[in-house]
C-alpha cells in the first residue's frame, strides 16, 4: 500500500455536523422481505427490534443481486470522472455476467449510466455522490425472519467527504426494495468489516474507535453493537492506521477472510521500502498467527503481495495497491488487475486457489484505485435467504 494523505480523492469537506448517533435498534413488521423488483409504492420498512437474531452471512454464500453506484460528483473526481466511471462500468459487466447487478444513479445521470454499463446491468434512479456502495450502502444480514439491512449511518468516514445523499443511501435503497431496515447504535461502513459467516467478524480500530465516528465510544462497546448487528460471537481487532486515509484503513483492504479458518492478508512487494502501511500489516500478521475464531481454531494465514506499479503511469499517492479489494460473486471472484503480468497473474494464482470452483476475472480498475478503492469498495452483495 502506497501512503496517501487525506485525500483519497479530491475531497469535500462537509459543512454540516455530523449525524446524531442513534440508539435503537431495529424492529420490523413480521413480513418476510421481498426480492422482487423495486417498486415506487413499497412501504418504508420499520426498524427492527435488537432480539430479533440476525447473522451477516460470508460474501462466498449465494448472492440475489449485487448493488453499485455511478459515481456522481465532478468536484469529488475532477478530470478523473470519466474514467472512473469507465472502470465501474467494466465491474458492473463483469459481476453480471454471475449475477444480476442493480447500480444506482442518479436521475439526470441514468442514461448515461445506462449506455455505458450495457443491457446487462439494471440501473435505478436513486441519487448518490459517489460510486462506494460498499460504504453507503445497507449491510445485509439474515435471520428467522428472512433478509434485512444494516444502516451504519454514513457520516462521509467520519465528515471528510460530502455526502447529503450517500448519507441516504441505506435507508433509500432498503425502502424501495421494502427490506426490514436495523438502525444501527454505532457509525461506520461496510468496508470495515469482515466475517467468516461461522461468527467471527475482523476490523481495524482505527476506522472505528474514531471519534468522527463513534465519539466517547469505547472500543468494547463497539464490540458489543457488533456481535448484536452482525451475529458474531468474536472480534478480531487490528490496530489499522488512523488519519492516513479516508477510510482510516478499512480492514477490507487488509485481511479477508476465504473460508472459515482460513484469512488472506495484504503484504508489501519484496523491494518496497518499510512505511506505516507495512507496519500495519505487520502487527495484523502477528494478530492472526496468535489468534483463534470464534470456533476456537487457529488460523491459516496466506500472504499476499501487493503489485509492482512501476508499469502505472502516475499512479498517485492515494493509490490503492493491493489485490485484497477483490469481490466474490456467484461462481466467481472479481479482482483487480494492475498491469504487471507477474504481479497480476501470482495474484489471479492465489485467489483461484483460495476459492476452488470460482472463474477469476482480471478486471482493470486503475482510476478506481487512484481515488483510493477498489472492487470490493464498490460492490455490496444482497445474500440469498
Amino acid at each position: 500500500m502506497r501512503e496517501p494523505g487525506l485525500t483519497r480523492r479530491a475531497l469535500l469537506r462537509s459543512g454540516a455536523a455530523a449525524a446524531a448517533l442513534s440508539l435503537l435498534e431495529g424492529c420490523g413488521s413480521d413480513e418476510g422481505p421481498s426480492d422482487e423488483s423495486p417498486s415506487a409504492a413499497a412501504t418504508a420498512p420499520e426498524t427492527a427490534s435488537a432480539p430479533v437474531a440476525y447473522a451477516m452471512p460470508a460474501e462466498w454464500r449465494p448472492h440475489t443481486r449485487t448493488f453499485m453506484a455511478w459515481p456522481a460528483l465532478e468536484e469529488v473526481w475532477g478530470g478523473q470522472l470519466p474514467a472512473a466511471r469507465a472502470d465501474i462500468a467494466h465491474v458492473a459487466q463483469a459481476v453480471a455476467r454471475f449475477e444480476p447487478v442493480v447500480l444506482m444513479a442518479r436521475p439526470d445521470q441514468s442514461a448515461g449510466a445506462r449506455q455505458a454499463c450495457g443491457a446487462g446491468v439494471e440501473v435505478i434512479d436513486l441519487a448518490v455522490d459517489d460510486l462506494w456502495a460498499r460504504d453507503t450502502g445497507p449491510t445485509f444480514v439474515t435471520g428467522p425472519g428472512g433478509l434485512a439491512g444494516v444502516d451504519l449511518n454514513f457520516n462521509g468516514w467520519g465528515n471528510k467527504q460530502t455526502h447529503a445523499e450517500d448519507g441516504q443511501v441505506a435507508r433509500r435503497l432498503l425502502d424501495r426494495y421494502g427490506i426490514r431496515r436495523i438502525e444501527a447504535p454505532i457509525t461506520g461502513e461496510g468496508g470495515a468489516i469482515e466475517v467468516d459467516g461461522e461468527g467471527t467478524l475482523m476490523a481495524t480500530e482505527s476506522s472505528w474507535v474514531d471519534e468522527n465516528r463513534n465519539p466517547g465510544r469505547s472500543r468494547d462497546q463497539i464490540e458489543a453493537a457488533m456481535k448484536q448487528l452482525f451475529g458474531v460471537g468474536k472480534v478480531i481487532w487490528f490496530a489499522g492506521v488512523a488519519g492516513q486515509d479516508i477510510t482510516d484503513c478499512h480492514i477490507d483492504a487488509l485481511a479477508r477472510f476465504a473460508e472459515p479458518g482460513v484469512v488472506v492478508i495484504h503484504r508489501p512487494g519484496p523491494d518496497s521500502p518499510p512505511d506505516i502501511w507495512s507496519r500495519a500489516s505487520d502487527q495484523a500478521l502477528q494478530v492472526l498467527r496468535d489468534a483463534t475464531d470464534a470456533k476456537g481454531r487457529r488460523l491459516r494465514v496466506v500472504e499476499l503481495a501487493e503489485p509492482d506499479l512501476s508499469g502505472v503511469p502516475d499512479p498517485g499517492k492515494d493509490f490503492l495497491a493491493t489485490y485484497l479489494n477483490y469481490y466474490v460473486v456467484n461462481g466467481a471472484v472479481i479482482m483487480p488487475r494492475f498491469g504487471d503480468p507477474a504481479s497480476d497473474d501470482r495474484a489471479a494464482g492465489v485467489l483461484a486457489d483460495l476459492h476452488p470452483g470460482r472463474e477469476v476475472v482480471p478486471v482493470d480498475i486503475n482510476a478506481i484505485a487512484a481515488g483510493g478503492g477498489g472492487i470490493h469498495c464498490s460492490t455490496q452483495q444482497q445474500p440469498a435467504t
